[in-house]
């Protein structure tokens, strides 16, 4: 099993920047990508970034040149770099782990963090 904890969610203003972190635990060793997964109001989870083991990444268009994720494997954490943020945002950010093997959707899941943009 994999735990998954987010934080660095809150409330920010349009064109402003957070980052999210998610630390993991448990069984690491069996987790090939990590992501992010973001849920507006009324809408379904969307997937917004990924990174494997070795560091590469993927990001939705939507938010390409404005979010960077990136992986400490020291520190067992995951980050989501978000700048130049706008109303369409807000949402709750999830982190999310797959494991070896599998494909999406994800195995495991942290809680959420909420996170607000204001016009």
């Amino acid at each position: 099993q994999v735990q998954l904890v987010e934080s660095g969610g809150g409330l920010v203003q349009a064109g402003g920047s957070l980052r999210l972190s998610c630390a993991a635990s448990g069984n690491i060793g069996s987790i090939n990508y990590m992501a992010w997964y973001h849920q507006a109001p009324g809408k379904q989870r969307e997937l917004v970034a990924t990174i494997s083991g070795g560091g590469s990444t993927n990001l939705l268009d939507s938010v390409k040149g404005r979010f960077t994720i990136s992986r400490d494997n020291v520190k067992n954490t995951v980050y989501l770099q978000m700048n130049s943020l706008k109303p369409e945002d807000t949402g709750v950010y999830y982190c999310a782990a797959l494991s070896i093997g599998r494909t999406w959707p994800a195995d495991y899941w942290g809680q959420g963090t909420q996170v607000t943009v204001s016009p």
